[in-house]
């Protein structure tokens, strides 16, 4: 799949029903995953760190003992079964409850065709079964083949109606930056930076709910002048909310993406990556920068920028809480996202 063997496991769950991305803000609790290593390659995931926790797994199941992230696919057998049966064993009260569930929190909900053709059955599932709304994030370009696939299978006669497809999905892309050669430098095997943008404004254009999600952004010469072009790419006046953070240690996330920019000949980008990979203080600089620059251009109320903070840390963000920044626990790699990885 997109260049790598396919490896289908077992899986007992796909939805999470009381995931930590709720601290994010990204959904009410729920998450969904229907895999567990993505068809994308991209330097700063989080994944791979996952992954060393889970050998003794992988093994098991016939995944090579030197595989990477980004050298395999992961996929949890008859996904969207699992999903009916986790939800129709779920109290109804409480899938009757308006609530947003997140997908996906592990891979990619539109990597190519077929991964499109599951996220829109594992969709209908989650709409028929439950009064949810649904949050979908990709790096691709596919997310208006399941708008319009959605939109097919809706049984609602007017999308008026509070209650139809379009009016509980939510899309959104994920980019760091707007400049295609770059973000093909550490986000190996996405679609062109352009074209997710021109999905994204393909969905606004006809009436679907969006969001962004500026993310992970690396240190900039101009931090106001990033903040502005990706306020005009991504038009966020026709996004109900912007998420915004910078790059995060999580495993080997700084020294690979500082590697890809070195190869990509990106000597600059990765010049200031560095700065901010050795020095505690240079990365807060960093992250302050990014938040005030998106502060000043995001609508009011829309902006979500997360960050991790330290104990010496916190007491500046808790006090950006009223300007949209959402204060996270130290440690990204041991909160709740490690539930998502379940089976």
């Amino acid at each position: 799949m997109n260049g790598k063997p396919v490896f289908t496991v077992p899986a007992k769950t796909v939805v999470n029903f009381e995931s930590g991305f709720k601290e994010k803000l990204l959904c009410d609790g729920p998450t969904f995953s229907a895999g567990d290593n993505c068809c994308y390659s991209c330097s700063f995931c989080y994944v791979p760190a996952q992954m060393r926790k889970r050998r003794p797994w992988m093994a098991q199941h016939g995944v090579p003992a030197g595989a990477g992230h980004m050298d395999v696919v992961v996929r949890r057998a008859d996904a969207v079964g699992t999903v009916r049966r986790q939800l129709l064993a779920h109290p109804e009260a409480e899938r009757r409850v308006r609530k947003v569930i997140y997908g996906s929190p592990l891979v990619d909900v539109a990597g190519n065709m077929e991964l499109v053709r599951e996220t829109v059955e594992i969709c209908k599932a989650i709409l028929e079964l439950t009064d949810w709304d649904i949050r979908l994030l990709s790096k691709s370009h596919l997310l208006p083949k399941v708008a319009q696939a959605l939109h097919a299978a809706d049984p609602a006669a007017s999308y008026g109606h509070g209650h139809s497809y379009k009016a509980r999905v939510v899309y959104g892309v994920s980019t760091g930056t707007l400049d295609d050669r770059l973000a093909k430098a550490f986000e190996q095997g996405t679609p062109l930076v352009s074209k997710r943008i021109e999905s994204l404004r393909w969905l606004q254009d006809s009436g679907y709910r969006t969001f962004a999600m500026v993310c992970p952004s690396l240190p900039q010469a101009d931090y106001d002048q990033f903040a502005h072009d990706m306020a005009t790419a991504l038009r966020y006046d026709r996004c109900e909310h912007v998420w915004a953070e910078v790059i995060n240690v999580r495993g080997d996330s700084f020294t690979d993406t500082h590697a890809a920019l070195v190869a990509g000949g990106f000597a600059e980008d990765a010049a200031r990556l560095k700065v901010v990979s050795e020095d505690r203080q240079a990365w807060e600089d960093y992250a302050r920068a990014t938040f005030l620059a998106h502060a000043a251009v995001v609508p009011q109320g829309k902006l979500r920028f997360l960050q991790y903070v330290t104990n010496a840390t916190r007491p500046w963000w808790e006090g950006q809480k009223q300007s949209s920044a959402v204060v996270l626990g130290h440690a990204p790699q041991k909160d709740n996202q490690q539930k998502d990885m379940q089976l």
